[in-house]
């Protein structure tokens, strides 16, 4: 097995390894130490079914059931997202996955299944490089802040209440998720560093400051994530499969290759309070 850096910030390809057997714990500890260095791990050729990729997300940890996305027939670990003209992807925003619950995941894998002919790359920021280029009295400054993590701002009525039956399980949903509150910036629990831990899709003010003061704050940090120096971008090939660590990264899934058809399968590994 090699694993080949792809930017300085983020980012690792994995050559010579089969996901599709089990693998001895050996080669998943290796796995795990290259997660945490660079963040974002890629696997090409890996013809993953639902169950085998299941299965290789759970030896990393217990699995979270999505309360709103659809998930595979068989194994309800596995998120189908199948964005297409009458389906409208909805990921093209930067975030992390379901920080809106009191110990966000971990990680997840995401596999490619069915793509368009072009487009349909999804872009990967760290949020460690991102914190520790940030100046030294702002990292003072948001040290020690907290902020909110709501499901309502990125799951919609609008966007999610398509019929009845619809918004009834987005409010069933609202209420079993409430919102949360977590540290601005989070300490990875292996590594030690720090990184911003807000988001766009999730975060909705932060609790130490007025109102405006938060919005300013947070638009500084949303824009200061993306810069392209922390991004590493994946151009799919059906059968890739991406393994992030979401503790302290952001992802941007583009929105570009309406009418076609993309369809990703994903597990989502869940993790610890963020501290």
């Amino acid at each position: 097995m090699r694993i080949e850096p792809v930017s300085p910030a983020i980012g690792a390809v994995v050559c010579d390894v089969d996901l599709c057997v089990p693998l001895d714990d050996t080669v998943l500890a290796t796995l795990e130490g290259a997660l945490v260095a660079h963040h974002v791990l890629f696997f090409e050729n890996q013809p993953l079914t639902p169950r085998q990729h299941r299965d290789f997300a759970a030896r990393f940890g217990a699995l979270h059931v999505h309360p709103v996305y659809p998930h595979d027939d068989e194994v309800e670990e596995i998120i189908v997202l199948d964005t297409n003209a009458d389906n409208p992807p909805d990921s093209d925003t930067w975030h992390s996955d379901v920080s809106f619950i009191p110990e966000p995941p971990m990680g997840a894998m995401l596999a490619a299944r069915v793509l368009p002919p072009r487009g349909g790359d999804t872009l990967f920021a760290s949020c460690i490089a991102a914190y520790e280029a940030l100046s030294a009295p702002m990292r003072a400054m948001l040290d020690g802040l907290t902020a909110e993590h709501d499901i309502a701002k990125a799951f919609t009525d609008d966007r999610y209440g398509v019929s009845e039956e619809a918004r009834e399980r987005l409010a069933s949903s609202r209420r079993a998720n409430p919102p949360v509150i977590h540290p601005v910036v989070r300490t990875h629990p292996i590594s030690g560093r720090r990184g911003i831990f807000v988001n766009r899709s999730f975060t909705t003010r932060i609790m130490e400051l007025a109102p405006a003061e938060s919005e300013a704050v947070l638009g500084v940090l949303f824009d200061h994530v993306s810069r392209p120096e922390f991004v590493v971008r994946w151009s799919w090939k059906v059968h890739d499969l991406a393994f992030w660590d979401n503790r302290l990264t952001q992802h941007y899934a583009c929105a570009d290759y309406m009418p076609h058809r993309r369809v990703m399968h994903r597990a989502t590994i869940l993790g610890d309070r963020p501290r």
